[in-house]
């Protein structure tokens, strides 16, 4: 441990205000700040997204000023080793450079665009352990490969000669905490650093910074909007709303005393684990501010709207001079299920175990290799394309990035009433008054029809989704991660929303999420994923109170829990490496083989490599 605790913080931020300018004149993103990091303590900053936190972080790195910002006001304080403490806000660029990745390391939230998809991984960690390490190339390689250890990225010495694009989002992420972590800085700033992770992963780095910091010393700065986190990361917590600071306080002050009324909101609107043991059948949450509604349980229906049997799909892996297919990435193997009328399946798992490519197989947006698909007496496989075309009236997809599945051109009216055109299935004056209506549903404000998407927030984004799913009245949504980027309290409104048309609309989900205290408040039944099979299915109280299969019991045990008593320890996660899902061209997969535990609940007898 480093013996700077009697000195005092490693870095002050003290009333810091930062503007920035636009044609309306300057804008004010974070006011009087102020806040303190002490050598080997974890400071957590939570709010939602605009409430200023990640300002305050690139005004510590100085970096706000690439963005269009300007620290007009307060000091920034950070202490250098064995020197005394300087103010970073006036301190000059070629300074700051030096300081920047050697003494201060950050954590950026997007992994894709924190690195650089022309240069090897390996190239991007040495670059900085030679720049300011002053190490020989030889010796920077053997740091780069100890560090991909230590962050568990699986095959190491085969990553280093990879690019980012062929790393999945948690592993790039893991490339990224590596190169903050290479020089062993003084302060981490970590801003949303497993926001895009599975719980698995997530709670590997967590434990791995936690780690880290007894280990060095460092002081981390770690910014989130997942409260689950914050119960198991923090030691102090600074709560922020609309670029002000409302409350700090320690971890177990902040949830079990909350004084301010936007942190009590805030930590109501967290779905907890364990919360909904004992009841059978999902239901909306309380949320604070909203009125009472009675909350009605979502029975659903025993009528049975889709059924999948034995579905498999791969993709073929190319190699050799000429391209020849060489192997086969067995995204999803032999896999089925059944989904009722007005119900929800959700199936998890982490990533690459292929659910996404499950919902997309159902839709047929990729072909699976076999297997049947029935929705409501129709046999999707068979069909040709345009009576595939038809039945996708019922059947629809709510993507995971809204950003990336709406038009940047068209105002959002015209995207919710596309597919009606598309389908011709209302004209003239019932279009507009049916979209007009979807906007109601999803309690957006008329309004908004005539903006663009950049002019909306991620969950208002999600809503216009949403609002487009439903707009030629299907029968069964397929929600790709529809939650995952969302804030906590936004993440609350879409998922009542949600189970609110579900009840009214008798909708069918398939909810594809790694989110396991959202698919607890959501799911009628569960599928556990590993490898490209159900490992466990079941009713949800079955699947979560009574897990039978290891994978499952594992992923049960890494949910954090926003409780900073129930902090998980390090020897509660005992992850093995994922197998890799590729095989050679003539592998024979075996068939996936049922084990019933008790009535409709049952674990898979084939070895699934876990």
């Amino acid at each position: 441990m480093l013996d700077q605790a009697s000195d005092g913080p490693i870095a002050r931020i003290d009333s810091l205000r930062v503007e920035f300018q636009t044609k309306d004149g300057p804008v004010v993103g974070v006011k009087d700040v102020s806040f303190d990091i002490n050598p080997g303590e974890t400071v957590c900053v939570v709010g939602e997204s605009g409430s200023g936190k990640s300002v305050s972080s690139l005004s510590l790195m100085r970096l706000i000023e690439y963005g269009g910002g300007e620290i007009s006001g307060g000091r920034l304080l950070f202490r250098r080793s064995g020197e005394k403490e300087i103010d970073l806000a006036t301190t000059d660029q070629n300074l700051m450079r030096h300081i920047r990745g050697n003494e201060i390391g950050m954590i950026f939230q997007e992994p894709m665009t924190a690195l650089n998809p022309v240069f090897t991984i390996g190239r991007q960690i040495t670059e900085g352990l030679r720049l300011h390490m002053g190490m020989g190339r030889a010796q920077a390689e053997a740091r780069a490969l100890e560090l991909l250890k230590q962050v568990r990225i699986p095959e190491p010495e085969r990553r280093l000669q990879q690019y980012p694009h062929e790393l999945s989002g948690g592993m790039r992420q893991r490339v990224v905490i590596a190169m903050a972590l290479a020089c062993e800085p003084r302060l981490l700033i970590a801003d949303e650093p497993t926001t895009a992770l599975d719980v698995t992963i997530q709670a590997e780095i967590l434990a791995l910074m936690n780690r880290l910091k007894r280990e060095t010393g460092t002081a981390v700065m770690f910014i989130t909007h997942d409260m689950a986190v914050v119960a198991q990361m923090a030691d102090r917590v600074v709560v922020m709303y609309r670029g002000s600071k409302v409350e700090e306080g320690t971890v177990e002050e902040i949830f079990e005393n909350p004084q301010h009324g936007y942190t009590k909101a805030l930590l109501a609107a967290v779905p907890k684990l364990g919360e909904m043991t004992g009841k059978p059948y999902p239901e909306p949450m309380k949320l604070l501010g909203t009125e009472d509604k009675a909350i009605v349980p979502i029975k659903g229906t025993n009528e049975t709207l889709l059924t999948v049997s034995n579905l498999t799909t791969r993709f073929p892996v190319t190699g050799g001079f000429l391209r020849r297919k060489v192997a086969n990435v067995h995204a999803v193997e032999d896999l089925s299920f059944s989904i009722n009328k007005g119900q929800t399946l959700s199936l998890v798992g982490e990533s690459g175990c292929g659910k996404s490519t499950a919902g997309r197989s159902i839709l047929r947006l990729v072909e699976p290799q076999s297997g049947h698909i029935n929705l409501g007496g129709k046999d999707i496989m068979a069909l040709n394309q345009r009576d595939l075309r038809t039945a996708r009236l019922d059947m629809q997809m709510i993507f995971q990035d809204p950003f990336a599945s709406l038009n940047p051109q068209m105002q959002l009216s015209e995207q919710v009433a596309e597919p009606i055109h598309n389908f011709a299935t209302l004209k003239g004056k019932d279009v507009t008054e049916r979209v007009e209506m979807l906007f109601d549903r999803v309690e957006l404000p008329r309004s908004f029809m005539r903006r663009f998407p950049h002019e909306l927030s991620g969950g208002q984004r999600q809503r216009v989704a949403i609002a487009r799913a439903l707009a030629l009245n299907p029968k069964l949504i397929i929600a790709d991660e529809a939650v995952s980027a969302l804030d906590v309290s936004v993440q609350a409104q879409v998922l009542n929303l949600m189970l609110e048309l579900q009840l009214e609309m008798n909708l069918s989900f398939l909810f594809i999420s790694h989110d396991m205290a959202v698919v607890e408040r959501v799911s009628h039944h569960v599928g556990v994923m590993y490898l490209g099979r159900i490992v466990e299915l079941g009713p949800r109280s079955a699947v979560f109170e009574n897990p039978q299969h290891p994978y499952t019991q594992a992923l049960m045990k890494a949910v954090p829990i926003a409780d900073p008593r129930k902090r998980k320890s390090e020897k509660d996660l005992n992850f093995k490496p994922i197998p890799s899902p590729i095989h050679p061209v003539g592998y024979e997969a075996p068939p996936s083989v049922y084990r019933e535990v008790e009535p409709g609940h049952t674990v898979l007898e084939t070895d699934s490599g876990y």
